[in-house]
């Protein structure tokens, strides 16, 4: 009798200890849904580390750290699902650590935290600058590497290719794939527009409006897909940029659900769109209220602006911009809308990243067309400087020049304000800028009229703007198809202007992305494209020389890219009819030089009296 009552009583506490590790174990579960960053690294430059907790009412427990890691805040909002954890990683090395959260001084669960091991050399990795071409792709519209991701059944947007602003399949493993013909173009470098997944319910595929920014979205492929493409680009010498968005979520980010506090997004009485006037922000006349809804207006209703003047937020942004960069092992940033965020949130934003990684490079959007609203918000800036104000920015986008690409070119017949004299007055303005050489310049993007389009397909004027990229200051971009004569009429919307590239889809009856499948005219454009490219890829002179250029006549233009061991100097006759050009004018530059042979024809060009030129022609003369 004993002998059972005691097997009974051990076989009791048995299932006791059973219950409670099963409760103890889906407590942990439920408590802890996400927890962001997803984990981070040792030996970064700024060691403290903001983590954020989210869970069923986690506010309400003690937070401790195992291997005696200092805490330093806890910070909670009026939401007590979240809770904001500082450490401080200083000497921490890549280790395992364990935050305990108590109730009642028990410990009702823990959760594992992983600090990694950084690359060797990571704060040191080198960005991408002016001797580099960017290939700008929107992955959905590339090539569809693995189509058994178009759709998932967790994302609400499927794949119809049919339908024109729709989810094409286009992905990250359609990019790895034909990374050999980017670089075949005379790329080094790709700039995606955004990967993290976007959840819309239409429209989803420009990924402007992300859902989670620490997951790629499944339909373009994995994190680790991501990664993958990182180091394969590596491999071929080329360089990875991120489309970063500091500016605003989509309306699905899964905060919305549940928001950390009431001021993580800028929010009116009643809904408020931005106006899109940026230049109240340095107006020294502007009303307040028209700041402010510039601002904290919305871009668009299904776009939460994010309050960078909200600490919280400000850290979330920088540990997530930072955390890519460690984990794709990324080499470089182009944000989205850049100045429609607060300022100085975004200086701090900016010096935070190039703190961690001194040579890393950032373009923003600064979509405005007046230099020296452009020029305040590159690093250094001059003009900034007038208002004690610096944006660390390092790189802005040339938008004065891009607009003037697509009309002067089409202007056959030079006036006082028409035809070339436009790049001769956009250059000369270059005085405003603390940096030149590190401008991006390009003629259109996922954004702006297609260059083909504006150009009625006329190949001599591509001929014109791609050589004008490739051989003023700057860091050139190129538009995804734009080599094989794409276009599109942003007039019947922006799907238009982002058509699926021929070839990157099994049963396309083109696909140009191959030598032998593309047609003559594709070939035409190609061609001319990746000789210009590669040749630009190797001249200094190009990538950081000086430049000096002469007022146009007749429509014509001429400015020379030197330095100490090479000149180049560039020709262009803008007319519908053939025009000589004399070189008397150019001694300057020409000094002793007796000829100049073409990069694109091989053509040797006698530089003692005169040079002709064909209609609506270039020449890229090496000086001999």
């Amino acid at each position: 009798m004993n002998i059972q009552k005691t097997a009974f009583q051990t076989n009791h506490i048995f299932y006791k200890i059973l219950l409670f590790v099963l409760l103890f174990s889906a407590s942990a579960k439920a408590q802890i849904q996400k927890v962001e960053p997803p984990f981070w690294y040792a030996g970064m430059k700024n060691p403290e580390l903001q983590i954020m907790f989210y869970g069923k009412n986690i506010a309400q427990y003690e937070t401790s750290v195992s291997n005696n890691v200092a805490i330093k805040n806890v910070e909670k909002t009026e939401n007590p699902n979240y809770l904001f954890v500082t450490i401080d990683t200083q000497n921490l090395k890549a280790s395992e650590l364990v935050f305990s959260f108590k109730a009642n001084n028990k410990v009702a669960f823990t959760q594992k935290y992983s600090l990694k091991e950084r690359r060797a050399n990571s704060a040191d990795r080198k960005s991408y600058d002016s001797s580099d071409l960017i290939y700008l792709i929107m992955p959905d519209r590339f090539a569809n590497g693995n189509p058994k991701n178009d759709s998932n059944a967790s994302l609400t947007e499927k794949a119809n290719r049919t339908e024109p602003a729709g989810r094409h399949g286009g992905d990250i493993e359609g990019i790895i794939k034909n990374l050999d013909y980017i670089s075949s173009l005379g790329a080094t470098t790709i700039w995606n527009t955004p990967l993290c997944e976007d959840n819309d319910k239409q429209h989803s595929y420009h990924g402007y409006a992300q859902s989670d920014v620490y997951k790629i979205d499944s339909r373009y492929g994995t994190n680790e897909d991501y990664v993958r493409l990182s180091s394969e680009m590596h491999k071929k010498d080329m360089k990875l940029v991120m489309d970063y968005v500091t500016n605003h979520w989509g309306i699905t980010h899964w905060m919305m659900k549940d928001i950390p506090t009431k001021n993580w997004f800028n929010q009116f009485e009643n809904f408020t769109q931005t106006h899109h006037r940026r230049e109240v922000i340095t107006d020294i006349h502007a009303s307040k209220i028209d700041q402010e809804v510039c601002v904290d207006g919305w871009f668009v209703p299904s776009m939460p602006d994010l309050n960078l003047r909200n600490p919280l937020v400000a850290k979330y942004l920088t540990q997530n911009a930072i955390w890519w960069i460690e984990y794709a092992n990324l080499d470089g940033f182009r944000v989205d809308t850049y100045n429609y965020s607060d300022q100085t949130a975004m200086a701090n934003w900016a010096k935070s990243i190039t703190n961690e990684y001194p040579n890393f490079n950032i373009v923003g959007e600064i979509w405005m067309h007046n230099q020296a609203n452009l020029a305040y918000w590159q690093k250094d800036s001059k003009i900034g400087a007038i208002e004690n104000y610096n944006s660390n920015l390092p790189s802005v986008m040339d938008f004065t020049l891009q607009s003037q690409v697509t009309s002067a070119f089409n202007e056959s017949e030079g006036t006082w304000d028409n035809g070339m004299i436009k790049f001769y007055n956009n250059f000369a303005m270059d005085y405003l800028y603390p940096n030149t050489n590190n401008i991006l310049v390009f003629a259109e993007n996922h954004d702006t009229d297609r260059m083909n389009d504006k150009f009625k397909y006329d190949f001599p004027k591509y001929k014109l703007a791609m050589t004008l990229l490739a051989t003023v200051r700057g860091i050139p971009q190129v538009y995804y198809g734009s080599e094989i004569g794409m276009g599109g009429d942003k007039g019947k919307g922006d799907a238009d202007i982002r058509r699926d590239f021929p070839g990157g889809w099994g049963g396309d009856k083109n696909n140009a992305l191959t030598k032998e499948g593309r047609t003559a005219e594709q070939a035409q454009y190609f061609d001319f494209t990746s000789k210009l490219f590669n040749w630009r890829k190797s001249n200094e002179a190009i990538h950081t020389g000086k430049m000096t250029h002469y007022i146009p006549e007749n429509n014509t233009y001429v400015y020379f890219r030197y330095n100490d061991k090479k000149t180049v100097m560039v020709v262009f006759n803008n007319n519908a009819k053939a025009q000589t050009v004399k070189t008397n004018r150019f001694k300057e530059n020409i000094k002793n030089f007796k000829s100049g042979k073409d990069v694109l024809t091989g053509k040797t060009f006698d530089l003692a009296t005169e040079i002709t030129l064909e209609p609506k022609s270039a020449l890229v003369l090496e000086l001999e």
